[in-house]
């Protein structure tokens, strides 16, 4: 970059909380190549350690004081996940050290570019992740910032030396906000985050606020079979350029003859302003990346990205790592892992399962993820968990909260007292894979599902299941 961004005037030591995080390590990457001294620090030594430490960023286990005075940082960052009586901030604080969350800092890198942002409450980081590599193959060098390792490219985040930057936007903290695109594209719009917004309406008029943020003359591109979306198409949109997709041709551009192949993939046709533009085959599965690919599509006609590399780069895209992902198999039996943690997201990897193996069960391992989304949403867990056929829910995955009284997995089974022989309440991964040996019958597809450590599930059943074939 020719020149840093004001805001980092006169910083050369950044220090981060919490990053072994998917979204903090990628950032701190960024920074270790824009030439600044990287150090961060987090509770657990994480895949994303791993990668930020082969980049050259000094790591420390746990959070202390100490690490202030070590690290002697210009600037500290960090994560939504850190409480704000965490001591390394604390000791900032009183060190006068500037102080900045994580997308604040991101928002910085993103506006001296030409800003691709890609914000919705699910599906974002597969969106940013094919929007990604469409921009690698078609050599525009972008930087990357997402929420998520890409199959593809096998990083989170690159400074790329292009004029553009494909960025994954957070809503969960309201940090979206902070950043002026030139084109973003919204997946949807649903509830989720509790603790940041009360009700559907907050979400809303956040994400409308966020739209009016796109620099003048860009443009957002909206999923009109959301909605919540649209919804803010019925409110007073300023400066910049609506374009819609969906399915057929109700929309600006649309998807039609869509065929769904077994085991993985899918065929369908793009239609534009009611004209067809031609097949287009994925190898990722489900209706969800249908839509994904659209969004793409029509960022990539923005860029004048030509419609022979659209179409190949679709065709060879494999997703992000936790995305739908096959992570192992014994004999006749699959394993996949998906990062789904709210009820469409789930909804929409069931259906998915059930587009690729019509005619296998489905036996679900499911691990809620914060108390107050399972407060607030358990009615709709079990309503989504009801596509499996048989389904087992471990302890809530607590991240940085507090329990709450009453609040725990058996409120996704008592909404469901039909399920008394086809769900199991797991008070440990041991038990879980315990019950998944005597259940698991010949062909059935075993998912792992939530934001927790629950792909371990997956991967120690098959361990467990190689051992008595050896």
């Amino acid at each position: 970059m020719e020149r840093l961004h004001e805001n980092f005037n006169n910083i050369k030591s950044i220090h981060l909380l919490g990053v072994g995080g998917a979204g903090m390590s990628g950032l701190a990457i960024l920074l270790k190549e824009l030439g600044f001294l990287v150090s961060g620090c987090d509770v657990s030594y994480t895949s994303y350690v791993e990668k930020v430490t082969r980049e050259g960023v000094f790591f420390e286990l746990g959070h202390r004081r100490s690490h202030i005075h070590k690290f002697k940082p210009d600037l500290l960052i960090y994560s939504s996940a850190i409480p704000l009586e965490n001591e390394e901030l604390e000791e900032a604080k009183k060190s006068n050290i500037t102080i900045a969350k994580r997308g604040e800092v991101l928002s910085w890198i993103f506006d001296m570019k030409m800003g691709v942002g890609i914000a919705g409450t699910h599906g974002k980081t597969t969106t940013s992740s094919m929007i990604g590599m469409l921009f690698e193959n078609a050599g525009l060098d972008p930087t990357l910032a997402i929420g998520g390792e890409l199959c593809d490219i096998g990083v989170n985040a690159k400074l790329g030396y292009g004029k553009t930057m494909v960025a994954e936007l957070d809503e969960s903290d309201g940090s979206f906000e902070k950043f002026h695109p030139y084109i973003s594209v919204i997946t949807n719009a649903d509830w989720d985050h509790v603790n940041q917004y009360p009700n559907f309406s907050c979400v809303l008029d956040a994400f409308l606020r966020y739209i009016n943020n796109i620099k003048i003359g860009g443009s957002v591109i909206l999923c009109g079979e959301d909605k919540g979306l649209c919804m803010l198409l019925d409110k007073n949109i300023n400066n910049c350029h609506a374009v819609t997709y969906g399915w057929g041709d109700a929309w600006d551009w649309g998807a039609e003859n869509v065929v769904h192949l077994q085991g993985s993939g899918v065929r369908f046709s793009i239609v534009h302003s009611g004209k067809s533009e031609g097949e287009i085959g994925l190898s990722v599965s489900g209706d969800h990346n249908i839509l994904i690919a659209l969004a793409s599509r029509i960022v990539a006609y923005k860029m004048g990205i030509p419609f022979d590399i659209i179409r190949n780069t679709l065709k060879e895209f494999k997703g992000a790592k936790r995305r739908l992902q096959l992570t192992g198999r014994f004999k006749d039996i699959l394993v996949y892992d998906d990062y789904g943690h709210h009820p469409r997201e789930i909804s929409a990897t069931l259906r998915a399962l059930r587009q690729m193996f019509p005619t296998r069960k489905v036996v679900t391992v499911f691990q809620p993820h914060r108390y107050t989304r399972t407060a607030a949403l358990y009615r709709d867990f079990a309503d989504s968990l009801s596509f499996s056929d048989r389904v087992l829910l471990l302890p809530i995955y607590p991240a940085d909260e507090e329990p709450l009284d009453g609040v725990s997995s058996s409120l996704i089974v008592q909404m469901r007292p039909e399920w008394s022989k086809k769900c199991f309440l797991c008070g440990s991964s041991e038990i879980a894979v315990e019950i998944l040996q005597n259940i698991v019958d010949k062909d059935d597809i075993i998912l792992t599902i939530g934001a927790g450590d629950v792909v371990s599930i997956g991967e120690k059943y098959l361990e467990l299941m190689s051992c008595f074939v050896n």
